[in-house]
């Protein structure tokens, strides 16, 4: 059954579905006949010869230019042709795909004047697979991500690239094989096709929930060393949590306390009154994260479901035509940068725990680097060195893009958000968590191996097992650098993540 979108019903893990598993979609009637509505409203303007920015006008410091009706007819190709300046390796093919169902939720709201051959040739795009080749870099994120965006207007009329049946070939010939006719664009078609953040938008809802998950698998990650290490669970109290009353503590505690339930590791004596903060300040830290994603996906649920264009068009008085800035990407970027933040945080703090199971003056009892051959063998030791990278380049990767604006067209948007900027260097800080946690859970089950008889609890288990699939003990050295790799993937796909809820329950 298809996804039936209407501009205000469209989720992150709608974008999800579409973007990455080819789910349908289908418009509502009722969003046609808005759009429709809104295009007689344009036509009825252009008829009167009124003056509309980026219709009857040029554009940024252009838009004093008023344009002939001859102009007006031709505008709207030049107009994308000019703005395809982008540069770099093509944007992922479910980030176009993610942003071509943002682009399309603006339109269906019917303030944005185009004709209804738009949104329907992208939906067309959507459902048959054809993704426009899209430059990475380019966009400044206002007025929205203009240069990829015109790289996806191209091949609607036929031109640029375009992504279909896994070979990369020209838009005309790639609508052509799937099937969909290419239009012209008439008066305000270009500019109501690429003018909002919806690359950002689609980008950022993505990362977002990989973020999420990501999120819970560093907890299910945190029970295992927390057990491996016989910590003092008293951290984990609900109580300590509910007198402070941060929501994201309460459900990160809560977590873990059902994560490690059943564990006979912690059974063991020999526990510290209080441990280090890396094991005990866990449900603080990554509790503060999950209460940013929050804000996060609040900022990205609005975007998603509302009218990023300029200029808006209503229906009031006649059909009234007003210019602003809903293109901007400043809210998108605060929360992608919140993301990326949280992220590189709590990257730090896996590092914190690995260095634990590392140091034999650290690591209740385990034995140096995590091999029985300590001197002759060197155990998972450079590892750590990996981890530490990582979390280096990520603390450099956090830096804000969103307080980098440089202005542009001739200081008519003298004001620019940077979020494509913000949107890339989230997705590399979550490639590299992905791998910090991977290190930290083949630490792991390494420790288990070392404390065995003692048994861990079943979420544990679960964990341990699946990392067993992948990778072996680490019996004498080896190059690991496969297993770190192959690891990575693992926690990509969200396998933990599945397994352990489908036993223990969906995490908070």
């Amino acid at each position: 059954m298809a996804l039936k979108i209407e501009g205000k019903n469209l989720t992150i893990e709608n974008v999800v579905k579409v973007a990455r598993y080819g789910e349908k979609i289908e418009f509502s009637d009722e969003a046609m006949e808005k759009v429709a509505k809104c295009r007689s409203i344009v036509e009825r303007k252009i008829e009167e010869r009124a003056v509309m920015y980026g219709v009857t006008t040029g554009i940024g410091e252009l838009a004093e230019v008023i344009l002939t009706p001859e102009q007006t007819e031709k505008y709207q190709k030049y107009l994308v042709y000019s703005h395809a300046a982008g540069y770099g390796k093509p944007v992922a093919i479910p980030d176009v795909r993610a942003a071509m169902l943002s682009r399309m939720n603006v339109l269906l709201h019917g303030h944005s004047g185009c004709r209804p051959v738009i949104p329907e040739t992208l939906k067309e795009m959507l459902n048959r697979g054809v993704t426009p080749v899209m430059c990475q870099k380019g966009s400044v994120g206002a007025s929205g991500d203009l240069s990829p965006m015109a790289q996806m207007a191209l091949v609607l009329i036929g031109e640029g690239e375009a992504f279909f049946n896994g070979k990369r070939m020209n838009g005309k010939e790639a609508m052509d094989a799937a099937g969909i006719p290419t239009i012209k664009f008439e008066a305000r078609d270009g500019l109501a096709t690429i003018n909002g953040s919806n690359v950002v938008t689609g980008m950022g809802s993505l990362e977002i929930y990989d973020a999420e998950r990501w999120l819970k698998t560093s907890e299910i990650t945190a029970a295992m060393t927390l057990e491996v290490l016989n910590a003092n669970m008293i951290a984990y109290d609900e109580r300590i949590h509910k007198v402070r009353g941060y929501p994201g503590a309460m459900d990160s505690s809560e977590n873990i306390r059902r994560l490690v339930e059943g564990s006979e590791l912690l059974k063991q004596k020999g526990k510290k009154v209080q441990d280090a903060y890396s094991l005990r300040s866990t449900p603080q830290v990554v509790g503060a994260a999950k209460d940013a994603f929050k804000f996060a996906r609040d900022m990205f649920n609005i975007e998603l479901n509302g009218v990023g264009d300029n200029p808006i068009f209503f229906e009031d008085d006649g059909g009234t035509c007003l210019t602003g800035a809903n293109f901007q990407g400043t809210p998108l970027a605060f929360g992608l940068e919140l993301v990326g933040t949280a992220v590189t945080t709590v990257s730090v703090l896996s590092e914190r725990r690995l260095n634990r199971l590392m140091n034999p003056h650290l690591s209740m009892g385990l034995p140096a680097f995590l091999t029985k051959g300590a001197g002759m063998f060197s155990g998972l030791m450079l590892s750590q060195y990996t981890a530490g990278s990582l979390c280096c380049e990520n603390r450099v990767l956090s830096h804000p893009a969103a307080t980098g604006s440089i202005p542009a067209a001739a200081d008519q948007e003298d004001f620019v958000s940077m979020a494509m900027t913000t949107a890339i260097k989230t997705r590399q800080i979550l490639e590299n968590a992905n791998a910090i946690i991977a290190i930290e859970l083949m630490a792991g089950a390494q420790a288990i191996d070392f404390r065995k008889p003692v048994k861990p609890g079943k979420a544990v288990q679960i964990t341990y097992d699946i990392i067993r699939k992948y990778v072996k003990r680490l019996e004498e050295d080896r190059p690991i650098y496969d297993d770190i790799n192959k690891l990575t993937e693992v926690v990509k796909s969200g396998e933990f993540l599945d397994k352990v809820e489908e036993a223990i329950g969906r995490l908070k």
